[in-house]
């Protein structure tokens, strides 16, 4: 396997024009779809550190507007998805109550737990979610989240 071609001046140049140019392009398309000021910040952000990386492997034939709003498309894919696996935490929180004859803490529980959830960063919402809710080991939160196992276990998912 090949070495990617190192980033050029050229391609900084050409990133930071598409930025100045695309920004407001990204994040009103996010905005409209996502229906949250902070999300679509969060998403906009994302897209932008992933066009970085694709220029620093070299994996973008054309830098440009079309191509940003692609990127931005699956980042809020991923957003979705994210969203889901937190619905179906919650879901599972409140299936789980030890004791039906108590109506009061199951609910609680469980807005609790998503109350938190919501306050964390994806990745450590996400591996909380494989690890505790899937039931992963560690070694597999680490696959799926694409980090090493190390770097996983820092997260205190363990």
């Amino acid at each position: 396997m090949s070495e990617p071609a190192s980033v050029t001046s050229d391609d900084v140049n050409a990133l930071l024009a598409l930025y100045d140019t695309a920004l407001p392009d990204v994040y009103g398309y996010l905005v409209r779809r996502c229906g949250s000021a902070s999300t679509a910040e969060d998403l906009t952000s994302e897209t932008f550190v992933a066009a970085v990386d694709a220029v620093h492997r070299n994996r973008v034939s054309s830098l440009t507007t079309a191509w940003l709003i692609t990127v931005a498309r699956n980042k809020l894919v991923d957003h979705w998805r994210r969203a889901e696996r937190d619905r179906r935490l919650v879901e599972v929180i409140e299936g789980s109550a030890t004791d039906p004859a108590d109506d009061w803490d199951q609910p609680l529980d469980a807005l609790v737990a998503h109350d938190i959830l919501a306050t964390l960063a994806p990745q450590h919402r996400g591996a909380l979610t494989l690890r505790y809710i899937d039931g992963l080991p560690v070694a597999d939160v680490a696959r799926h989240l694409g980090r090493t196992l190390g770097a996983t276990e820092v997260m205190r998912v363990v």
